[in-house]
């Protein structure tokens, strides 16, 4: 069966730059289904250096991905946990395409000096991890909840959460942290925003194989997360790509308000 109900919408996806990531192909997928995309990401200038020397131009690149297969996007840098920024991606969007029907924040943290005890953890890397998996996710959110009511079309949310905001682990304090708060926007968006026709979900992806985790490959972490999965190894993007589609689709029009594991089977809930 074919999803239905994406041609014509119009998608705005952040977190997109990088060239292995859930952003990219998530942005790509949606295209691929008819929708017209804004992606957004940072500047070109901040990409890692092996991404930059090998050509990829960060949310340029992938605009000109989806282009060259005939699709429609257009791309948006900015800084999205800056409140004036996040209006702005929601103004360019309605003037370059119209306004949204899809929102998909993606946008994260890189992996950084949070990943430490609470006990050692400094205030600054909390804030910076709080800063952009949060404050960008509730003033983008806000931006475009005011235009999707404004527009009366209805619409769709999803926040890519992780199932590090269902099971705790050491050493990921602000992560977790973030996460959690993450699902809990979600159900809070859902019951306020439903009566507009706008549903909201977040997934919670388990292991995935994103450039983002580069570090942390062949290494014991990686390893045990393998082995924690019951499918015994590593999502890829695209799998979280097809979920965000789904949520998106017609095919979907009863679902708001969860968040939904895809994780490979890591995290077995009643």
């Amino acid at each position: 069966m074919e999803l239905t109900g994406l041609r014509g919408q119009v998608a705005v996806v952040t977190g997109a730059a990088r060239a292995r990531g859930i952003g990219r192909d998530t942005a790509v997928v949606l295209a691929q289904s008819g929708c017209t995309v804004v992606v957004t990401g940072r500047k070109s200038s901040r990409l890692p250096e092996d991404e930059a020397r090998s050509g990829w131009k960060g949310i340029h690149s992938v605009v000109e991905e989806i282009q060259s297969a005939g699709g429609k996007a257009a791309a948006f840098e900015g800084d999205l946990a800056v409140e004036s920024e996040a209006q702005r991606l929601a103004d360019f969007t309605a003037s370059t395409f119209g306004p949204a029907t899809i929102l998909v924040n993606n946008a994260a943290a890189n992996r950084g000096d949070d990943r430490q005890a609470v006990a050692d953890l400094p205030l600054e890397a909390w804030h910076t991890v709080m800063n952009t998996n949060n404050d960008s996710v509730f003033l983008v959110s806000r931006a475009f909840a005011r235009q999707m009511v404004t527009a009366g079309n209805g619409g769709s949310i999803v926040n890519i959460s992780s199932i590090a905001g269902k099971v705790f682990g050491a050493n990921t304090a602000a992560y977790a942290s973030s996460k959690a708060a993450m699902q809990a926007i979600t159900k809070v968006m859902c019951r306020e925003l439903g009566p507009n026709n706008i549903r909201v979900n977040a997934i919670c992806p388990g292991l995935i194989d994103t450039a983002r985790m580069d570090d942390l490959k062949g290494q014991e972490g990686w390893h045990a997360l393998v082995d924690r999965s019951s499918l015994g190894r590593a999502g890829e993007p695209i799998d979280i790509a097809w979920m965000v589609a789904f949520l998106c689709s017609e095919q979907a029009r009863w679902i708001s308000g969860q968040a939904i594991n895809v994780d490979g089977g890591s995290v077995l809930e009643a």
